[in-house]
């Protein structure tokens, strides 16, 4: 009787055991904005960390454009669902940074969860659009880029374009020969409108966006951006897009296909796009610094960061906290860094990475991932050329394309339009300052 009794007990025992739940995982919601190349790389990034360990699974979610993507983790915030991390684009910075309560500072989960983190193992050229004025990292950089201009090398060739145009005038002269051998709707363009011709356009020619170094000095700044040069670039623009020598490009980077298909033989936008460009583009490509003026004093300058970061959303477990802090530390591998720069044409991050990259002979052979780089580091940064950090800089952006549009529709002259982007922008950055503060 004993023996069965035994054997019953035991065999209760191995149901229960085979009747636990297994190992409890943590999920970390990840919300971004990539698509085409990108997105496949933000996916193996995951795939990668949740095999390398048993505790956390990172979900990636694709939640459209960067503003659309933004406002959902905004929304999903005020509705007590965030996700964990979310993906949001450089000038959502000073929006993110004056939502009391809505994140937790990197410096501060890294800190918490005991994770090694060093700020100045991180490019500065980064780490300090997302920093405080002590330094203190309140995101984590994950696909920073700069404004390139794309190149294709066998049109170019078919046009009698012998070199690479470098200023805005031998762009002009590329684009009109472009448009004699064919390309009649299309000699150049550019995506992320007011990026290019406002943003990376002023940081190029150091001139001042804004007053208070572009707003990182302060949430009291005033738009600049109505100088001469700026009003002659955009009328430039206007009078080229009469017979499309000029197409413009629109004010995100869905025009970005235009160059891949072949359409647009010249093209500006982020160096983000470089994974894309090379699983779709079936010609000879290249990528070169931004076009300037030269009788700008001093251009080119330098160029100015763009891509996004990854915030990390408030209200969560300390669990899901130690999770996201593994995440971002599984990120900053050296290894794992210059794989995804030369993969995406997005920065590396570290210093360490940008290092064995160009250690490992990578550029020699590709340079097309330095471009950017070369740019951002061209001259040492000015006051017009550290970056900027504008409040309601989504919106502002809208503002500025519609301004933009006005004077390449002809309801507006170049210097109307740049009047009005300026005095509409002021207005909205007095509403954000009062609501900042």
């Amino acid at each position: 009787m004993a023996i069965r009794q035994f054997g019953v007990a035991t065999a209760l025992t191995v149901a229960l055991g085979l009747a636990t739940p297994a190992h409890a995982v943590t999920e970390i919601q990840w919300w971004h904005a990539m698509t085409g190349g990108n997105n496949d790389i933000v996916n193996r990034l995951a795939e990668e960390f949740n095999a390398s360990q048993p505790d956390y699974k990172v979900v990636p979610s694709y939640k459209g454009s960067y503003p659309d993507t933004m406002n959902a983790g905004i929304a999903a915030f005020r509705a007590g669902n965030a996700p964990h991390i979310m993906q949001v684009f450089e000038v959502g910075t000073a929006t993110m940074m004056s939502a009391t309560g809505a994140i937790k500072p990197v410096y501060q989960l890294m800190k918490d969860a005991g994770e090694p983190f060093d700020p100045n193992a991180y490019l500065p050229t980064i780490t300090g659009y997302y920093s405080t004025s002590k330094g203190e990292m309140l995101s984590f950089p994950f696909n920073s880029s700069s404004m390139v201009m794309w190149i294709n090398k066998d049109e170019l060739k078919k046009a009698g374009v012998a070199e690479i145009p470098k200023t805005w005038p031998e762009v002009f002269d590329a684009a009109r020969k472009l448009k004699a051998a064919g390309h009649d709707t299309c000699g150049f363009s550019n995506a992320w409108a007011s990026w290019a011709h406002i943003e990376q356009f002023s940081a190029w020619h150091n001139l001042p966006i804004g007053s208070k170094a572009n707003g990182l000095d302060g949430f009291d700044t005033e738009l600049k951006f109505n100088s001469p040069i700026h009003v002659k670039h955009l009328q430039n623009l206007v009078d080229l897009q009469k017979d499309k020598t000029y197409s413009y490009g629109g004010r995100g980077s869905a025009n970005e296909a235009r160059f891949a298909s072949g359409e647009c033989a010249i093209f500006l936008t982020s160096s983000g796009y470089y994974a894309t460009a090379k699983s779709t583009a079936k010609f000879d490509f290249t990528s070169a610094l931004m076009p300037y003026y030269p009788d700008a004093p001093g251009a080119p300058q330098n160029s100015i960061i763009g891509g996004a970061s990854l915030w990390v959303m408030g209200g969560k477990k300390p669990e899901e906290y130690k999770g996201v802090a593994k995440f971002f530390a599984f990120l900053s591998d050296t290894g794992r860094q210059a794989k995804l720069h030369q993969e995406s044409g997005y920065l590396p991050i570290t210093k360490a990475a940008y290092e064995k990259t160009k250690a490992d002979g990578f550029y020699a052979k590709n340079p097309i991932p330095e471009t950017p780089l070369k740019g951002l580091t061209n001259k040492p940064p000015t006051e017009n050329s550290r970056g900027l950090r504008f409040g309601n800089m989504v919106q502002m952006r809208d503002l500025w394309a519609e301004e933009i549009e006005a004077a390449l529709d002809g309801k507006k002259t170049a210097k109307e339009a740049l009047d009005a982007a300026v005095a509409r922008g002021n207005a909205m950055l007095r509403t954000f300052e009062k609501t900042a503060k």
